[in-house]
């Protein structure tokens, strides 16, 4: 850079005073009074001359001071005198116009470095129009005072800034912008191709000052319209700005907002906000995302985790918040609340016979049935497959129950035609009445279902209001099931035998297992107690798999031609794995599998589905023997011999009992002993108790006998000994062994 170098004066010589010819020699200084006035004037030069110099160095230290100040600003800074020449630039600006350094001379003009600069290329923008842009340039230069933007050639862009100074000069300010333009652009191209709807605005939502491609889209209204609109038009609702109370900049923030489109459908956003600067103003940017669909999605997906998905009845869920707001408001008034727990009766058959299609038909047409027979402020829920729960407030007195409950029952009982059949049902209703019942939601809901359990049970198409005593049979069976439950894991039960005779012979061919559990406090449980309780709870296959590995164990320890029998529920066909755990029984025992004989009733065939059949079949392809247990107490026990070859039929005891003097009973034993021989499979009576029954048996050609004429359930123990007892004794002693 150019230093600043000021006029320098003249310096004086000491020298003679020449004589001018003609005129009188001026007397020496030191001889006269004139002497005395040069010498003064000549210390006066001298003084003079002193002062200066000491001004010029003290202006070289500030223009030094001065030069070294704006070097240090990160801006490029030049100074030009009123003629638009140099005077003064610092490195920053020396930087920013490198291409042209060499052209920046003290006194140069302006005008001709920028000439220079347009010949060389230095300013993209003049190329083609170079005198035009050179003439825009310096009109800007000597009308300063707006900011205006520069391109160089290498890509840069600056930013101009001018002020006149007091003696008509300029003060030139130059930032380097670039990076600034590249984010611009960068957020301009981001803006303006994004998919997601973007929006910016004043900071007070009073003004739109851009939008993007995807919003002028989503909202419908043209760029035009928007100039005219603010955030507020764009609201569904009055309310306050998407971004009130967040001043952040750094941080995004979402927020859900409905908002209108201009066909005037209403939209839920999440609106994400940010501050910005546009142009030289702060601004809001809004990014714009639609979520009304998921909106309508969680909309429907908490529906439907409170209500039926067949019904759109509230489900069990909504039921007890519904109750327990109830119930608080009856707790501070004198009113009761009674809940109905009803139950469809025979809804089962409806879905056999007709289909799960009319089942659900049904279902709907009760739900809308019990729905226009409930006052408004009543709730009705749906519990299960065919129970509904019905929840009356304001009861004063049980009578109030009693009434809805007839209705329910009289508006449920009329016929309903569905896709052309005519369906009656009936139904059944337990009833819990607060405070007495219960207190709570879960507690009347329980009691009210086994209320409902004793109308069933004990008259069906009626009522029943919950006693205590049911409660307590209830919290029996819990006891039952925790205890069933331990005892299954620690293989507490174990099986007993009863034999099966020979009614010719009188030998042992047979033994059935029949479950017993000794019970550490209560004795030996009677299975009439608890295999319900194993069938209700799912806990009757682990029992049922149990009882079947130690049958087989222990049979294999008889006599080879010594069969076992076990009994199968309906429920063990369900879970699919019956005839792996009848492999794996036979497996671990060593036993054949022709001597174990699997005893089901027909109500597994009542399902008549084809897994249950194929099982039967799978099974009986093993070797193992099939009987049907109960024979005759069903209404279609003979149908199911035709969907089954069975090898072995067992006369329920019910026709044995009173066998020597019941005629009926004779005639029907003697038809299912020649339906047997018929088919030539082996007829087993069942409960035979006296030598009467036995001898009408035998004469009607009954092949096996079962009952306490012949022994009770015995342990492994005894019937090794029976059967060890009856392989050394003679045919006429046989029948006396197992008496």
């Amino acid at each position: 850079m150019p230093k600043f170098r000021p006029k320098t004066t003249k310096r004086l010589k000491h020298r003679a005073i020449a004589r001018i010819p003609g005129r009188p020699a001026k007397p020496s200084p030191k001889l006269s009074g004139g002497g005395r006035r040069v010498s003064g004037e000549i210390g006066e030069i001298v003084r003079k001359r002193a002062e200066a110099e000491a001004a010029i160095a003290e202006a070289r230290k500030s223009h030094e001071r001065l030069r070294e100040a704006i070097d240090i600003l990160p801006q490029g800074i030049v100074f030009l005198d009123a003629e638009g020449r140099y005077i003064l630039w610092n490195k920053k600006y020396s930087e920013i116009y490198n291409r042209s350094s060499d052209l920046f001379e003290h006194g140069a003009r302006l005008q001709d470095t920028i000439r220079i600069g347009v010949e060389r290329g230095d300013y993209p923008e003049a190329i083609g129009r170079e005198e035009e842009w050179i003439a825009e340039r310096l009109t800007k230069l000597y009308r300063p005072g707006e900011r205006h933007e520069q391109t160089l050639a290498d890509g840069r862009v600056i930013l101009i800034e001018e002020r006149l100074t007091e003696d008509g000069g300029v003060i030139g300010l130059r930032v380097d912008i670039t990076e600034l333009k590249q984010r611009e652009a960068s957020f301009r191209l981001l803006f303006d191709s994004n998919p997601v709807p973007m929006i910016v605005c004043a900071l007070d939502g009073e003004r739109i000052l851009g939008v993007n491609d995807a919003a002028v889209e989503h909202y419908g209204y043209s760029r035009a319209e928007f100039e005219k609109l603010t955030i507020r038009n764009l609201q569904a609702f009055d309310s306050e700005l998407p971004w009130a109370g967040d001043h952040s900049s750094d941080e995004q923030t979402a927020r859900t907002w409905k908002h209108v489109r201009a066909d005037g459908a209403l939209i839920d956003l999440a609106i994400y906000s940010r501050q910005l600067v546009h142009g030289d103003r702060p601004a809001i940017l809004l990014a714009l995302m639609d979520i009304t669909e998921r909106k309508r999605a969680e909309a429907r997906l908490a529906f439907m985790a409170q209500h039926d998905s067949l019904t759109g009845l509230p489900n069990r869920n909504l039921l007890r918040q519904q109750m327990d707001d109830i119930l608080l408001h009856t707790r501070r008034g004198a009113e009761k609340a009674a809940v109905l727990v009803l139950g469809l009766d025979n809804f089962k058959a409806v879905n056999d016979t007709l289909g799960h299609g009319i089942g659900d038909k049904l279902l709907r047409g009760v739900a809308k049935r019990l729905r226009s027979t409930l006052r408004e402020e009543d709730i009705l829920a749906r519990l299960n497959s065919d129970e509904f729960a019905i929840v009356q407030s304001g009861v004063t007195r049980p009578e109030d129950a009693v009434l809805l409950a007839r209705r329910l029952l009289e508006a449920i009982g009329d016929p309903y035609l569905l896709d052309g059949h005519s369906v009656v049902i009936g139904a059944s209703i337990g009833i819990a009445v607060s405070p007495g019942d219960g207190e709570e939601s879960e507690k009347l809901l329980k009691n009210a279902d086994m209320a409902l359990s004793r109308a069933k049970n004990d008259f069906r198409g009626t009522f029943s209001f919950f006693e205590a005593e049911m409660d307590a049979r209830a919290q029996t069976r819990r006891k039952i099931e925790i205890d069933l439950r331990d005892a299954i894991q620690n293989g507490v039960l174990r099986p007993y035998y009863q034999p099966l005779v020979d009614l010719s012979t009188g030998r042992i061919t047979g033994c059935e297992a029949l479950v017993r559990w000794p019970h550490a406090e209560r004795g030996m449980i009677s299975p009439a107690e608890f295999i319900p309780v194993a069938e209700e709870t799912g806990l009757i296959n682990a029992l049922g798999g149990l009882m079947l590995q130690r049958a087989c164990l222990d049979a294999a320890q008889w006599p080879d031609d010594v069969r076992v029998a076990v009994n199968l529920s309906p429920l063990q066909f369900r879970v699919g794995n019956l005839l792996s755990v009848v492999m794996d029984a036979l497996k671990q025992s060593g036993l054949p599998a022709r001597r174990l004989e699997l005893e089901i009733t027909e109500t597994l065939l009542l399902e008549k589905s084809s897994q249950v059949l194929a099982t039967l079949h799978a099974l009986r392809s093993l070797g193992v023997r099939i009987s049907m247990d109960d024979f005759g107490t069903g209404y279609s026990s003979l149908s199911y011999l035709r969907s089954f070859p069975f090898d072995k039929i067992k006369i329920d005891q019910s026709f044995a009992r009173d066998l020597g003097s019941n005629r009926d009973a004779q005639a029907i034993v003697r038809s299912i002993i020649s339906l047997g021989m018929g088919l030539g499979v082996t007829i087993t009576a069942e409960g035979v108790e006296t030598e009467a029954e036995f001898s009408c048996l035998r004469d009607e050609g009954c092949h096996e006998g079962q009952g306490f004429l012949f022994s009770h359930a015995r342990p492994n123990a005894e019937i090794v000994n029976l059967l060890k007892a009856q392989s050394g004794a003679g045919a006429e002693d046989e029948a006396a062994l197992v008496a």
